[in-house]
């Protein structure tokens, strides 16, 4: 009993950055046998030594940093976290390049990212160049950085006031503020410890479900644990590609759909953190203008799908408008999710009325994103909330100049500072979407690709290459100059803006 608490108290005192590589490496070992037991040796061969030489590799180093205190600044399990958002997708990589010879690491490279930022954009528009060991790393590399930022959200990012939780805190973005809840007197490792103990299970069990139910739904064993991966990480990835989606079926479509509801907000799963209310689901604003936004823009879709359908005198049946209507709903909360998967009836919808499909409208969704400390991409709900709240202050000050607000010490924090910031932030992120976009204009790319990369990366939901614009994107075409940038901007759009200026500013490294 004691040794195993030493050999604990040890693991937890190594570099936070150094525990993730750990885990990392040591998952390899799952893809590795695998493609044992599906007789694809070379791929088995690729992952077992590179999970080895890493775990070889971990002991080493750890065993060399037995005994030394950590030392950590303010910033520093957020600096681990960048550093493993941009190193980590190295490592992933070698197994990749290993597997698939054919291609060059820095493409293997920008795969991995893609995956770890659960992005989703793949340089391999056909899914039969890459084997099902290569699919497996793939969603599980996206998985793991789904896990990593469900950890990182109640660890690192809230009580720095980033991520969102600066909209309802009262300290100011990276500075630690006022507790918002009992972890925030722990130590940083403490809270890292604490919160992936309790988390990591809720995760695994929420994957091991979806992936019955999928299995349920009629589809095989191996692309129901890809989609069930994808799902819970908002990653989009699919070992069918963007074509072979249609096949999952109606109730494939449905229990999905029901488990993307859990990147719409974090009390869809857990109440470890304050961010809003602690009335529920039926009073989180996050939750309620989310499921507002399912509701309304698949039904405008509708309404404009409808009267397509009457201007070509279609002869469709009930049941096709019906299959169209779905088809809108559930792509609509894929993309609000940043999971971006399309349904199998978006295509039926197009046909049937013979109108194209609304790109702009799916970036739209992209951008908003889904909820605060979820594994979604985007601005986040909550900042629209915000400055909603913010926009009907001040119309009823118009009315009423004099009025006081009735909302408490929350809603007035909610509707000027947190909107103020929620403000700052939407600036912010237009300037990183002019700035990406003039980037790859520079290098060669068209506005309107660069307009979409740009969105998809930033808000991290990858599909949006293929359904964004007029034509997919041939991503694997692009120079390495253009790739480069991509993966910065994937970087910027999974940690955010507010947290890389954090990182940027001297003063806050003060412990």
């Amino acid at each position: 009993m004691y040794r195993n608490t030493s050999i604990r108290h040890n693991l937890t005192q190594l570099p936070l950055f150094l525990l993730m590589f750990g885990v990392g490496v040591f998952s390899m070992f799952i893809p590795a046998a695998f493609a044992l037991v599906a007789d694809k040796h070379s791929a088995s061969q690729a992952f077992f030594y590179a999970g080895l030489l890493g775990t070889i590799t971990f002991l080493l180093i750890g065993v060399a940093h037995a005994g030394r205190a950590p030392r950590h600044g303010a910033l520093g399990p957020l600096l681990s976290l960048f550093s493993a958002f941009v190193f980590l997708p190295v490592v992933f990589a070698i197994p990749f390049v290993e597997a698939l010879p054919t291609t060059r690491f820095f493409n293997a490279y920008f795969e991995m990212l893609s995956a770890l930022t659960t992005t989703g954009a793949t340089l391999f528009d056909n899914p039969v160049r890459l084997g099902p060991s290569l699919h497996l790393w793939r969603a599980q590399v996206g998985w793991m950085g789904g896990l990593l930022m469900w950890v990182s959200a109640v660890a690192i990012l809230a009580p720095l006031n980033l991520g969102g939780f600066e909209i309802t805190a009262q300290a100011e973005p990276g500075r630690q503020g006022n507790p918002m809840h009992a972890m925030t007197r722990l130590s940083p490792r403490q809270r890292i410890g604490r919160a992936a103990r309790s988390l990591a299970p809720l995760y695994i069990g929420l994957t091991v479900v979806l992936w019955i139910l999928l299995m349920i739904s009629g589809q095989d064993a191996f692309n129901a644990w890809c989609h069930a991966m994808s799902v819970l990480a908002t990653s989009g990835i699919s070992a069918l590609g963007a074509s072979g989606f249609s096949q999952i079926g109606f109730v494939g479509e449905v229990v999905m759909a029901a488990f993307m509801l859990l990147a719409l907000s974090r009390l869809t799963f857990t109440r470890d953190t304050i961010i809003a209310t602690q009335g529920g689901l039926r009073t989180d604003p996050e939750f309620r203008i989310g499921l507002a936004i399912v509701l309304v823009v698949p039904l405008a879709l509708f309404a404009r799908h409808f009267l397509g359908a009457i201007d070509l005198e279609s002869t469709s049946t009930f049941g096709t408008a019906l299959r169209a209507l779905w088809g809108a709903v559930f792509t609509v909360l894929s993309f609000l999710s940043t999971t971006g998967f399309v349904s199998g009836y978006w295509s039926e919808a197009q046909s049937w009325s013979g109108l194209g499909t609304p790109g702009l409208i799916l970036m739209g969704l992209s951008v908003i994103g889904g909820g605060v400390a979820t594994t979604a991409g985007g601005a986040k709900l909550l900042r629209v909330y915000a400055l909603y709240r913010n926009g009907v202050r001040e119309m009823e000050k118009l009315v009423h100049p004099n009025s006081v607000s009735g909302a408490g010490v929350a809603g007035r924090r909610l509707q000027s500072g947190g909107a103020f910031i929620a403000w700052i932030f939407f600036m912010l992120f237009a300037l990183s979407v002019a700035a990406v976009t003039l980037a790859l204009t520079l290098v060669g790319v068209t506005f309107e690709d660069a307009m979409v990369l740009a969105i998809a990366t930033l808000s991290t939901t990858g599909p949006l290459t293929v359904v964004g614009g007029e034509a997919p994107i041939d991503l694997l075409a692009l120079s390495d100059t253009a790739k480069a940038i991509l993966a910065a901007s994937m970087v910027l759009g999974r940690l955010e803006t507010l947290a890389i200026i954090a990182l940027l500013t001297p003063d806050l490294w003060r412990s």
